[in-house]
């Protein structure tokens, strides 16, 4: 396995259960605006070393996920601002280019110090 992105979660805002009732986390490294730290689980800055692409895996927290769709602005966004949208949906499209999705399954546990991995098989 290849590890294409990794970082440590070092807040978790508090709007982001409103996100995780619809089965969606929004991710931003620590260089995020403070009016939008409420809505997402921050971490730390991170390289992305390759392009993420569907059938990479998604690890938070050690839950592991597939990636099943990378949106057209999620590669551009994570190397920017370690940002993306990730919809724990099943899903293989979405209609917003900052998305990934990722196989529908129970949420991961989100706490300060766990990490977020992006791996290719």
């Amino acid at each position: 396995m290849t590890k294409k992105y990794e970082a440590k979660i070092t807040e978790i805002g508090e709007e982001v259960e409103i996100f995780i009732e619809e089965n969606m986390l929004v991710i931003f490294n620590d260089t995020v605006p403070e009016s939008l730290r409420s809505i997402g689980v921050i971490h730390e800055r991170a390289d992305l070393l390759e392009k993420v692409e569907a059938g990479d895996v998604l690890e938070i927290s050690g839950q592991q996920y597939e990636i099943l769709f990378v949106g057209s602005k999620v590669n551009d966004t994570l190397e920017e601002i370690g940002h993306c949208t990730i919809a724990f949906n099943g899903e293989t499209e979405a209609s917003l280019p900052g998305t990934m999705c990722v196989e529908k399954k129970a949420m991961p546990e989100l706490q300060v110090g766990s990490a977020i991995r992006i791996i290719k098989r």
